[in-house]
């Protein structure tokens, strides 16, 4: 059984910072590629990042390129989202998700290439 648990969200003003991180559990995980998906009131879910299981390739939505970089230790099952430059557009709550290819060096958009979701945590910029 895989498990998801993202944390680090708050508030945060518009131009600060926030790193998330998704830690997983399951032995496997660390071969799985990685998104990050959002979701703000009224809105439905939305593709924000994902990465391949090396960490070698990475995509990103246009919104948040080169504001926001996704990264991962395999040795720690963990995968992070450092997000710089915050704007009120971005609260949101953010979800981790795995795809369970093993080692697929794709990068997945679509919110039904995810087998496992974590629980969200809450993103507030405050313009």
């Amino acid at each position: 059984q895989v498990q998801l648990v993202e944390s680090g969200g708050g508030l945060v003003q518009a131009g600060g910072s926030l790193r998330l991180s998704c830690a997983a559990s399951g032995r496997t995980v660390s071969t799985y590629a990685m998104g990050w998906f959002r979701q703000a009131p009224g809105k439905e879910r939305e593709f924000v990042t994902a990465i391949s299981w090396s960490g070698r390739r990475t995509y990103y939505v246009d919104s948040v390129k080169g504001r926001f970089t996704i990264s991962r230790d395999n040795a720690k099952n963990t995968v992070y989202l450092q997000m710089n430059s915050l704007k009120p557009e971005d609260t949101a709550v953010y979800y981790c998700a795995a795809h369970s290819t093993v080692y697929s060096e794709g990068y997945y958009y679509s919110a039904d290439d995810y087998d496992y979701w974590g629980q969200g945590t809450q993103v507030t910029v405050s313009s």
